[in-house]
């Protein structure tokens, strides 16, 4: 039995979408944390969780500012506490285009689509984001998270995504775990076994992913 036929790709869209959430959340107030990412909305929202740099409460006037930040904000505010999802996407991505570095417009679109299973648009959405906002890694990871939540898993098209996170955060492990799963699926040991053993090793910060990339490494015989 091959390595490929042994190793399976368990997708997780949703894990990475609250990462670009915590980073979002950090670029609008350095002492957030990754736990403020979710907020609660009414049920028949049509959209799920808020990042804590957008106040739920607000509305399209509240904002004395002219300026195209100011508007976003307004335009993201208005959006997640309707009920219409037509219109909210429609204010969503009138708010990236007013300004296309305010990320917790895409952070909602991204979830709205993810919801709804349609990955492409979840590719779309964060494609547009590392446009104007190159160094968000996290970013990265989603469109590698949404590529690989495809049936069956387009890793091909995610493999560059994960890669580039990882070129540009050498510690993480989230991306090794998955460049080490993919190689492992494509039968490339030995690249698999270097970035699962990057991934095995952060015990500390990240156990769980640690522990699946032992069972990997296991499962090779390495």
């Amino acid at each position: 039995m091959t390595v490929k036929s042994r190793t399976r790709i368990i997708p997780s869209a949703a894990l990475a979408l609250i990462l670009i959430s915590a980073g979002a959340a950090r670029s609008a107030d350095s002492s957030a944390t990754v736990t403020d990412a979710a907020g609660s909305k009414p049920a028949n929202s049509p959209i799920a969780a808020a990042p804590p740099s957008v106040s739920s409460s607000a509305g399209v006037g509240d904002y004395g500012a002219d300026s195209n930040a100011a508007k976003a904000r307004a335009l993201v505010a208005a959006a997640i506490n309707m009920t219409d999802s037509d219109r909210a996407v429609k204010l969503l991505w009138q708010a990236t285009t007013i300004d296309p570095s305010y990320a917790d417009a895409y952070i909602y679109l991204a979830l709205f689509y993810n919801s709804r299973s349609n990955f492409g648009k979840v590719v779309e959405v964060y494609q547009k984001l590392v446009k104007y906002q190159p160094g968000e890694v996290s970013a990265y990871l989603n469109i590698g998270e949404a590529y690989m939540s495809f049936q069956p898993p387009r890793m091909e098209d995610a493999l560059p995504f994960y890669r580039k996170a990882i070129s540009m955060d050498p510690t993480s492990s989230f991306a090794a775990l998955r460049i080490g799963q993919i190689y492992a699926q494509e039968g490339n040991r030995g690249e698999a076994v270097k970035y699962l053993r990057i991934a095995s090793g952060d015990r500390t910060k990240n156990p769980d992913l640690a522990a699946q990339a032992d069972r990997l490494l296991h499962d090779m015989g390495s």
